[in-house]
């Protein structure tokens, strides 16, 4: 799929395109422009586990996605990217109520990406994680 997009057209895509669990994480794609991407998503019971801290594969989820849409918004077009590699680094528990994931394109090949986000809780603002990837555009 070749077709340019605006905020509303990736957050449609979103929801009807990704896997039914991710979409259960309620994101909110908040920015995807200019090789930066970044999607919120309300801390629920859904992913806490013991002591109301946000469960890791949620966060990792929510990063890779993220990313996702930062590569679409690098390349100002829906094609098709598959993750390579991705790792995070969890730095203190994330509590809250929401968490916000900022991804951005740190260099781009012919058909490879390397990005990286941040993971925030809000309201107070801390890191609770940080994620590197590598996706490769699968044409």
């Amino acid at each position: 799929m070749t077709t340019r997009f605006t905020l509303r057209f990736a957050q449609q895509f979103l929801e009807k395109n990704f896997a039914p669990w991710i979409i259960d994480l309620k994101p909110k794609l908040m920015i995807c422009d200019r090789g930066t991407a970044q999607i919120e998503i309300p801390i629920s019971p859904h992913i806490q586990r013991v002591g109301g801290i946000v469960c890791g594969q949620a966060m990792g989820a929510l990063a890779d996605t993220c990313m996702v849409f930062a590569c679409f918004s690098h390349m100002n077009k829906l094609l098709p990217v598959a993750t390579t590699t991705l790792d995070t680094q969890f730095l203190r528990p994330a509590m809250g109520v929401t968490l916000t994931c900022n991804a951005k394109v740190e260099r781009a090949g012919k058909a490879i990406f390397f990005l990286s986000a941040a993971l925030i809780t809000n309201p107070n603002d801390k890191v609770v994680a940080k994620s590197t990837a590598t996706f490769y555009l699968a044409q």
